[in-house]
């Protein structure tokens, strides 16, 4: 399952993005994290040190190891270097899959001991100065969404991404690339302002949203962001003081989390196994498209001197008839 976190700056969002990971560890699953934030805060909040963090690879920087290990044979596609963020798959194509070992994931991902066991962490690298003036923070996270356009994923497999805050996130179709979306928002105005964006963008394109009410200190709190969102409202989740010492670098194990706290992950992962069951392949494969025709005509034909509406293969559809394959059969 595809899971994205999503809120405004200072919602707590990559906090709980990585008590679900760490949640998902404890009860087993197989999980590859992503930090897609424009801070790069997700390494730290699983534990890592200032210099663990930091000697994550950056997902940019393997760009084209990226695209030409996904190209594969595909025949539509030229060349590496005509493939843009939002290429999609087609026969010939490499797919990817949460529990292989590939040179995208020996690039890109490191391995991650928490408490109760592993995970793969793999991180778009911050935006720096130097990015100022010739790039956006999107371009940064074109080699999260070419990686998610490839990936065959089954139901006791997680990819859980930090998203960047805000409404940033809508500046390309990544947001429709996941099975559930968890908006953390705060009980106030300002915290459910980026919900009203969401639920806007989502409503087109059949985004299953749900809200994590997050610093919810009484029942006045959980009432209003009911009245707010109504029914998306999913769990509410108060102070930790678990939560206070790991950010104080001196966190306890896991399992000393508040239970409070860990029934509130759980209503998470129920929502998000809830959510793989209503999976459309063919409507996900339909949106993957539609945004990649949109980026050709947009800027990506003028960039690459390539007509990339012929990199769509209409007769391919991505599901888990590829899941045991490392490159797509005919559909």
């Amino acid at each position: 399952m595809k899971i994205a976190f999503v809120g405004k700056g200072g919602s707590g969002k990559t906090t709980l993005s990585s008590l679900f990971i760490r949640h998902l560890a404890a009860n087993e699953a197989h999980v590859i994290a992503v930090d897609a934030d424009i801070n790069q805060h997700l390494g730290a909040a699983l534990g890592l040190d200032d210099a663990e963090a930091a000697a994550l690879p950056a997902m940019g920087a393997h760009l084209p190891l990226i695209k030409n290990y996904l190209r594969g044979a595909n025949p539509r596609i030229a060349s590496a270097e005509t493939m843009i963020k939002t290429t999609p798959p087609g026969e010939g194509s490499r797919l990817l899959r949460v529990r292989e070992d590939n040179p995208i994931f020996d690039a890109c991902a490191r391995t991650v001991r928490l408490d109760d066991g592993d995970i793969r962490l793999m991180a778009t690298g911050p935006f720096t100065e130097s990015d100022l003036g010739v790039a956006c923070y999107h371009s940064k996270v074109g080699a999260v969404e070419l990686c998610l356009n490839h990936l065959v994923d089954g139901p006791d497999e997680y990819v859980v991404v930090d998203m960047t805050a805000g409404s940033d996130s809508f500046a390309s179709g990544m947001f429709t690339r996941f099975d559930m979306t968890f908006l953390v928002a705060e009980p106030t105005r300002k915290g459910v302002s980026v919900y009203r964006q969401y639920k806007e963008y989502a409503r087109d394109f059949g985004v299953a949203l749900k809200v994590v009410g997050n610093k919810v200190q009484s029942q006045d709190d959980l009432e209003f962001l009911r009245a707010e969102v109504g029914d998306d409202l999913l769990i509410g989740v108060g102070h930790s003081d678990w939560v206070r010492s790991m950010e104080k670098g001196r966190p306890s194990r896991f399992e000393l989390l508040e239970a409070d706290n860990r029934m509130a992950l759980q209503t998470l992962q129920d929502a998000a196994e809830d959510s793989y069951g209503l999976r459309d392949w063919e409507r996900y494969t339909r949106q993957m498209v539609h945004f990649h025709l949109k980026n050709a005509e947009s800027w990506g034909n003028e960039k690459t001197g390539a007509d990339l509406a012929a990199q769509v293969d209409p007769a391919f559809v991505l599901d888990e008839r590829h899941a045991g394959a490392g490159v797509a059969a005919p559909a």
